[in-house]
């Protein structure tokens, strides 16, 4: 008689769900805990490693130093024609100075175009008028015939970015002219 066995039931279990879609914000926050937990580990390890080694403190004076106080940027040399020497020195006192719009100087002793040129013509209305020829004459180059004046051109500006241009090329143009 062949013998039986007992029928042996194979459990058969269900496989596993697949896991749930995770969003963005859920990856970042996963992806966040892990980083900081990994940081956290790397801490550790660099305050154990490095125990050992003997410091002393630093004094950041010996270290820092700020830059020595040379005063006022040297004015270039100067063009040998005084207006385009006149708007040389109007450029430079911009440069160090300020540009400033609304005013001839402002509360701060920042300058306009023209500000800059009257304190440098040192009182020549002559020359300072030719300056200002030279310098409207530039702009209208630049900008074109519907610049009405210095004062306008200047005015309109945000920055002194493009009229502190304007009078160093007004410069160039006056030592091109021979002025």
């Amino acid at each position: 008689m062949p013998q039986t066995h007992p029928a042996t039931e194979t459990a058969t279990t269900a496989a596993p769900a697949p896991p749930a879609e995770l969003t963005l914000e859920e990856r970042l926050t996963l992806i966040n805990t892990e980083m900081t937990a990994r940081l956290d580990e790397a801490a550790v390890a660099y305050e154990v490693n490095t125990a050992h080694i003997p410091i002393e403190p630093v004094d950041l004076a010996d270290l820092v130093t700020g830059p020595v106080d040379t005063g006022a940027a040297p004015l270039p040399d100067l063009y040998p024609t005084p207006v385009a020497a006149l708007l040389q020195r109007a450029h430079h006192r911009l440069l160090t100075g300020g540009w400033c719009s609304g005013a001839l100087v402002d509360e701060d002793g920042a300058r306009c175009m023209l500000g800059a040129i009257r304190i440098e013509a040192r009182g020549n209305s002559g020359l300072e008028a030719s300056a200002a020829a030279v310098l409207l004459d530039a702009i209208r180059r630049k900008f074109g015939d519907d610049v009405a004046s210095v004062p306008s051109f200047n005015d309109v500006h945000g920055t002194g970015r493009v009229p502190i241009r304007m009078v160093d090329q007004a410069a160039h143009l006056a030592d091109t002219r021979g002025l």
